[in-house]
């Protein structure tokens, strides 16, 4: 009697090892990844005008974004050495220093010096044409970040539509309100509208922070233009 207890004690111990060893076999098994290169390509062909949207606004950011780093930099040895030259009446040399530094400051002074001799309205309608000029190549293309944050989010919207279409259709053909069927309408809906989104956060950010850079930029041209109108001034105080 005693053995007979101790065999199904046996059994029953194994049978409990033998399904806690399943259980957590089971558990351990490693579950599919969803890769973010698989997970965009689930948004389907509206993640393409996406895409072009995010390369194109990028391209323009990084461009106009060194182009007006590059016009913004410090152009106080200009000025002291455009100062120290119409100081000492050598007029040539002036408009040399400002030809040579090829910035947008350089080529107003220089615009200034070039009008040495007429009223001072004329010199400053002058420098004020130059930095019109100056100003609107600094702003080119960065209207189209404006365009690219307008837009991207209408492509997202888009794709979210089509996942609409995409869930029932595939319900009128398979006559089946299930996850499975449903699920490739929701990819395409949820990854274009995060998509759009983000792009169009993005290039909202990025337009404004330029925008911010050329308004810099042009506080810098005017008051360096008031100083050098100053300077021209100051030999008939």
């Amino acid at each position: 009697m005693t053995l007979l207890l101790i065999q199904q004690l046996t059994d029953t111990a194994k049978h409990l090892a033998d399904t806690t060893n399943h259980a957590v076999t089971t558990a351990a098994l490693p579950t599919e990844e969803l890769r973010f290169g698989d997970l965009l390509l689930k948004g389907g062909w509206v993640m393409i005008p996406i895409g072009i949207l995010a390369v194109l606004g990028l391209v323009i950011f990084f461009e106009r974004y060194f182009t007006i780093r590059k016009a913004s930099r410090n152009e106080s040895n200009l000025m002291v050495q455009v100062r120290s030259s119409i100081h000492s009446g050598n007029l040539e040399s002036a408009i040399a220093i400002c030809r040579n530094s090829n910035t947008p400051l350089g080529r107003m002074l220089q615009k200034g010096l070039l009008r040495i001799g007429r009223p001072i309205k004329d010199i400053e309608g002058a420098i004020e044409n130059v930095g019109k000029i100056e100003v609107s190549k600094l702003e080119k293309n960065i209207g189209i970040l404006g365009i690219v944050a307008g837009i991207a989010p209408m492509f997202g919207f888009l794709g979210t539509i089509a996942g609409v279409i995409k869930i029932f259709y595939d319900i009128s053909k398979t006559d089946n309100i299930s996850m499975g069927v449903i699920s490739g309408g929701l990819y395409v809906k949820m990854v274009t509208s995060a998509a759009g989104l983000f792009v169009g956060i993005v290039a909202y950010v990025c337009y404004h922070v330029l925008n911010m850079m050329v308004d810099k930029v042009i506080l810098k041209l005017e008051t360096d233009a008031i100083e050098f109108i100053d300077l021209l001034e100051e030999p008939s105080k």
